[in-house]
């Protein structure tokens, strides 16, 4: 166990202390007890390194709001215990962070295995929606609806001990850290990336995950290019706790079968073995101890063959000061969200789209996108001048970034009651009615 300071990660250690290092990531919402049945297995050959998300499992509350702000406290933890080179396996955030890892500091990692993940989870809505919901009712609506997510329903009927486990673990996550988690699941897209993950990577999933499915699977194995599918039969999202003895087997294989060697730091060199051809998936084999584990056929592998790694080449410095425009849309949809945003671009034509640009670049890019006041500061302003100007049609939206933006109903309801007094009551009246639309499509969980 672990003394945990703000930039490190809460850890536990099982297996030999001189064996070679296996790290298990865990998903939003778990903790690293969600690979308790695959633990006395692994630690057989492995030092298994296990962690906890902030705020999760007791770990303390330290949000982090970014994938690779969780990536680097990881290595972090990693350096303090002189751990340098390690193989990695993670599930959905878990399996986000192993990404962050194979393509920033490919000298680090072995070899990696990706649980229910995927380049891009879901859309930037979905998650900052969740942490509206959670803002404002705290974790019991997420917590009751997490069996329905990660478990098909036989088991979760067959098995009432994990499921109320499950729920139990999402309810005393704290509210903060799930929130930021949140938010760096709504920022993480590596679509264009996955041609540079160059580690032996296993894809696996369960094939009823109605979360991060076979689809967004087969697009990682699609991009990666030495990857390799496993689907699991009878499994949802959680794979490791439905599985567990098919997702052990196939973590041992592939951990004992696919170990890159180390770069050599002196010569830019390593060994790597000669690109293999595209794996051929076969049905599961019925198996007297594991009847559900998937085969797969493997190609014959040649011998080792050296690499030198060509000279890094020097990007072109920028010159002048950056279009803003860039800033501008990004900040623009992280405010405003994805589905108003497409709209807007989707409705624009020849006359409205020099306006577009227009707004984009300056209101958000020059704007927005200044440091010299945080996100819900701006929103305050942006409501209390809108319910000023009668612009009720652009309040609905800002209500929304508003919560987006970490604002709470009651503090949207203290600026609004604020503007009546500066504003005009039949101003504020008329807004009170768009926002509390808003506010109950927004705050209502989903069932």
């Amino acid at each position: 166990m672990s003394e945990t300071p703000p930039n490190t990660l809460q850890y536990r250690f099982d297996g030999p202390e001189d064996a070679p290092v296996l790290i298990l990531g865990p998903s939003l919402g778990t903790t690293w007890h969600m690979w308790d049945r695959q633990v006395p297995e692994l630690a057989e050959q492995w030092r298994v390194f296990r962690f906890d998300l902030p705020g999760h499992g007791g770990a303390p509350a330290y949000p982090a709001g970014a994938v690779g702000d969780l990536t680097a406290r990881l290595l972090a933890t990693l350096d303090a215990l002189g751990v340098q080179r390690f193989a990695y396996a993670g599930c959905a955030l878990g399996g986000a962070v192993g990404i962050e890892l194979a393509l920033r500091y490919p000298e680090r990692l072995a070899s990696l295995v990706l649980i229910a993940a995927s380049p891009r989870f879901g859309s930037a809505d979905e998650f900052r929606q969740r942490g509206v919901i959670v803002r404002t009712n705290g974790l019991d609506p997420i917590a009751r609806s997490s069996p329905d997510r990660w478990f098909t329903a036989g088991f979760a009927a067959a098995q009432p001990a994990i499921t109320e486990w499950a729920v139990q673990m999402v309810r005393t996550t704290d509210p903060g850290c799930y929130i930021a988690a949140c938010e760096a699941l709504a920022a993480f897209d590596v679509r264009a990336e996955l041609a540079g993950i160059g580690v032996p990577t296993l894809v696996l999933v369960g094939s009823e995950d109605q979360v991060t499915g076979p689809a967004e699977a087969r697009t990682l194995v699609a991009g990666i290019p030495d990857a390799r599918l496993a689907v699991v039969p009878g499994a949802s999202h959680l794979v490791p706790v439905e599985q567990p003895a098919a997702v052990t087997d196939l973590l041992v294989h592939h951990f004992s079968t696919a170990w890159q060697p180390a770069y050599d730091s002196t010569t830019g060199q390593m060994a790597i073995p000669a690109a293999p051809g595209q794996p051929v998936l076969v049905p599961p084999q019925q198996n007297q101890h594991h009847p559900q584990t998937p085969q797969a056929v493997q190609p014959p592998q040649t011998g080792p063959i050296a690499e030198i790694a060509p000279a890094a080449e020097v990007p072109p410095q920028p010159t002048g000061r950056p279009d803003p425009y860039d800033a501008g849309i990004k900040v623009r949809r992280e405010v405003l969200g994805d589905g108003h945003m497409d709209r807007v671009l989707a409705q624009a034509d020849e006359f409205s789209a020099d306006f577009q640009e227009f707004t984009t670049r300056y209101t958000w890019g020059e704007i927005w996108d200044r440091p010299g006041l945080d996100r819900r500061t701006r929103s305050c302003i942006t409501l209390t001048a809108l319910v000023a100007g009668g612009h009720l049609e652009e309040l609905a939206a800002h209500t929304r970034a508003a919560l987006r933006n970490g604002l709470t109903p009651a503090e949207i309801k203290e600026v609004l009651l604020q503007a009546a007094v500066y504003c005009g009551v039949p101003a504020a009246n008329s807004a009170f009615k768009v926002a509390q639309q808003v506010v109950r499509e927004e705050t209502t969980p989903q069932e």
